[in-house]
This record gives C-alpha cells, sequence and structure tokens, in this order.
C-alpha cells in the first residue's frame, strides 16, 4: 500500500475530522485534487449525518485554508504576481482576476472540476479585495459545494445507479442552469465595470 493510499484510508476514517484537515491544506495552497470533494462524497455514502458534518467542517477548513492563502497574498503577493505572471496561462488568470474581481474566485470554489482557485485567492489579497467581500464569496461558492456533494453522497448510498438514471435529467438541467448563471455574472460584472 503506498503512502497515498495509507494517508487517503486515514483520512476516510477520521470522517468530519479529516474534512477539515484535508480542505485547510488544499485551500492553503497544498495541492490535493479532488480529495476534499471525494473525502465528503465517501463519508456520506456511509453515513448521512457524519456526511453533512463533514461538509461543514470541509467549509470551515477551506475558509481557513483561503485566509491563509489570502494573507500571504496580501502581504508580498503582489509584486511576486506581478513578476511571475508576464507571460503564459499566469498572465491571462491575473488579467482575469482584475477583469473580474471577485467571480474569479467564486467560480473555482463553487465548481468541483479542476480550476487554478489558489492563484485567484493569492490576487485577492495582492490587489486588496476587502477580506469580508472575500469570506462572503468563499462561502457562498464552498456551502453549496460541500453540502450538494454530502446530499448526493447520501442518495448515492441507496442504489447509486438507479438514482443517477432517475435524476440525470435534473442533474444535467442544474449543470446547464449553473453554467447560465455563471456566464450571465460574468458578463454583468463586466457590464457593471463599464458602465462606472
Amino acid at each position: 500500500m503506498s503512502i497515498l493510499e495509507t494517508l487517503a484510508k486515514t483520512l476516510e476514517a477520521w470522517g468530519p475530522a479529516g474534512s477539515l484537515l484535508l480542505a485547510g491544506l488544499d485551500s492553503a495552497g497544498v495541492p490535493i485534487p479532488d480529495g476534499v470533494d471525494v473525502l465528503v462524497v465517501v463519508t456520506a455514502l456511509h453515513n448521512a449525518r457524519a456526511g453533512y458534518l463533514s461538509a461543514g467542517m470541509a467549509v470551515v477548513g477551506s475558509v481557513v485554508g483561503c485566509l491563509i492563502l489570502y494573507h500571504i497574498g496580501h502581504k508580498g503577493g503582489r509584486l511576486y504576481l506581478e513578476r511571475k505572471t508576464q507571460t503564459g496561462w499566469p498572465k491571462t488568470f491575473r488579467l482575469w482576476f482584475l477583469r473580474y474581481g471577485g467571480i474569479t474566485v467564486f467560480i473555482p470554489a463553487l465548481l468541483p472540476v479542476p480550476l487554478p482557485l489558489k492563484v485567484f485567492v493569492l490576487s485577492a489579497g495582492a490587489f486588496g479585495m476587502p477580506v469580508v467581500e472575500f469570506l462572503a464569496i468563499v462561502l457562498a461558492a464552498r456551502i453549496p459545494r460541500y453540502f450538494g456533494l454530502a446530499y448526493l453522497g447520501s442518495q448515492l448510498s441507496q442504489n447509486p445507479l438507479e438514482y443517477l438514471k432517475h435524476h440525470a435529467g435534473q442533474l444535467a438541467a442544474v449543470a446547464a442552469g449553473l453554467f447560465v448563471f455563471l456566464v450571465l455574472l460574468v458578463e454583468a460584472k463586466d457590464w457593471l465595470r463599464k458602465n462606472r
């Protein structure tokens, strides 16, 4: 058994406490792709109540980790970001943040697909986003993400294939609606910025 498999089994055994630790590390800059999401779903598969507690702990851990990264960006990140984001995708991400602000934090914090949240959190601190606004954005994204995953895990425990078959249209509609909402949010932010 590899070190990563051992760690995964240990964190799964910790349940909600593992979610707190994993979410804190991931949001503070230690790359753990999808680890928190999987842990919340797996915990909810075994015990729905523990799954919701795990989701709550993941929100707390994520907020703490994001605040750590935000403060790192705030204390000296602007010069670092400007120096390291002169070309390629880092430059694109920096320009996105400067253009769209909090939306660039909200979208990757909400969606469980791998998007570069860390660079936007650093940018939020480095470019002076107010900490209260930053916290509101992180909470608005992480609460539905983790509690939605806990709900999904608790439903899948009954009969995963039957649940997915029965709710495929609803899941597709929610995904499409979320996509449209986020596109409209980006466009509205751009329109407001241009009209100021």
